[in-house]
């Protein structure tokens, strides 16, 4: 593990404080001109690349639970965002899709995100750490590691 210090945590510590700060960064900017944040768009942009995708789809991807998932998709669902369709392969789920509200409002967010992104990390990553970092994710993807337990 590489890190100026040599110390693992300092590693570690760059990387969670600079994730927080970026997710923060983009949540003002997104509010601010969307009324969405982060999580938000992240949920909106995966339906648009993943139509019918289910509630227990979305929470794999995010390694997140599935009850929080369930009261985003509630939330993106009451404004109009998202809707739900009946799952004919399993009654019990439902799959999810844009609405033509959510799909234009996606297109706007994600031009924000984008440059908002872009100003933030400028070129500070260059083609080889960007490489790094998706197989970092990779391989925890691919371990199931850090997946919640409920």
């Amino acid at each position: 593990m590489a890190s100026k210090s040599g110390d693992p945590y300092v590693f570690f510590s760059d990387l969670v404080r600079c994730e927080t700060r970026l997710y923060n960064a983009l949540n003002d900017r997104l509010r601010e001109r969307h009324g969405i944040v982060t999580s938000q768009y992240e949920f909106l942009r995966h339906l648009r690349e993943h139509p019918g995708a289910r509630v227990a789809d979305l929470a794999a991807e995010f390694a997140i639970g599935i009850g929080a998932t369930s009261k985003g998709i509630d939330r993106l669902e009451r404004h109009g965002w998202i809707a739900r369709q009946p799952n004919p392969a399993d009654r019990r789920s439902s799959l999810l899709v844009l609405t033509a509200e959510g799909a234009s409002l996606t297109e706007a967010a994600g031009r924000t995100f984008t440059e908002v992104l872009t100003e933030l990390v400028g070129d500070a990553f260059d083609d080889t750490a960007v490489q790094a970092v998706s197989r970092l994710r990779a391989s925890l993807e691919r371990d199931r590691i850090g997946l919640p337990t409920g």
